[in-house]
């Protein structure tokens, strides 16, 4: 088999196929059967070796075609009038449901209309109405500020595109000690996303922050040194250094890297 790697709009997981023995190329619009219902998707990845082996591969169905890529603007034209009609029934129902984005699936089988809220919402009179206006399936989702952030994009604190957006597939959890591990200010707005979370990308050094802290102390910490007994003020992770605070001498700067080299 020949795997490739997909996404389908609005979501960055990526989803592997066979090539079904088409020659495709990056970018390029295909056909494929989900398990809930018939998309159109765009190829992100030829070649695919690094996969689940135990997932089921289907293979895609067709290159879009430029009746499918009609049908799929048309779906997309058809989504925006879906999202205003269900904006205006959500005022009606009194719901206090933020509506992100609506989408009809490729074979117009489903109808998906995500929103956040701070609470727990009953729509239940709400998809009855929608299922009577639109005649098919209507799935109401309701989405973390994470996943709003990942749907609506945007430029992160970096000047880049949001990682969530560009090419994260899963969001993993990040903690506030993960900001303390590498001695960044706990200020909200440095250490928080657009979404209004914890950056990501905290993440991403965590497990180098946490190696090399092995053997550093911590601030406030009482140690003897070869100049006495005094007090870390301050600690530097990467150069893997820091400053004691010793009465008789004052302030010195140690570097672990030239104390493990000495005692060898």
């Amino acid at each position: 088999m020949n795997i490739i790697g997909v996404n389908i709009k609005d979501n960055p997981k990526t989803y592997f196929f066979d090539s079904n023995n088409i020659n495709v190329k990056i970018n390029d619009l295909v056909i494929i059967e989900t398990e809930k219902a018939t998309q159109i998707a765009s190829v992100t990845k030829l070649d695919v070796q690094n996969y689940d082996r135990n997932l089921e591969i289907k293979k895609i169905i067709r290159i879009a075609n430029k009746k499918d890529i009609q049908t799929n603007n048309k779906n997309i034209q058809e989504s925006k009038k879906a999202m205003k009609i269900c904006k205006e029934l959500i005022e009606k129902y009194g719901l206090d449901m933020n509506l992100i984005n609506a989408n009809y699936t490729f074979d117009r089988k489903q109808l998906i209309f995500q929103f956040t809220s701070d609470n727990r919402v009953d729509f239940r009179e709400l998809a009855k109405e929608l299922a009577s206006i639109f005649k098919t399936r209507i799935e109401l989702r309701q989405i973390g500020v994470r996943d709003k952030a990942k749907g609506i994009g945007g430029l992160g604190v970096c000047g880049y595109e949001l990682c969530c957006k560009k090419f994260l597939h899963d969001i993993d959890s990040v903690s506030i000690n993960m900001a303390k591990n590498q001695g960044l200010a706990l200020n909200p707005s440095k250490i928080n996303g657009s979404c209004g979370r914890l950056l990501c990308c905290l993440k991403y050094e965590d497990c180098d922050y946490c190696e090399a802290k092995k053997g550093l102390p911590k601030v406030g910490d009482m140690i003897d040194t070869e100049y006495g007994k005094g007090e870390v003020v301050s600690v530097s992770i990467c150069e893997r250094k820091y400053k004691v605070e010793i009465p008789e001498h004052g302030v010195i700067e140690i570097s672990l890297e030239e104390q493990d080299g000495s005692k060898k």
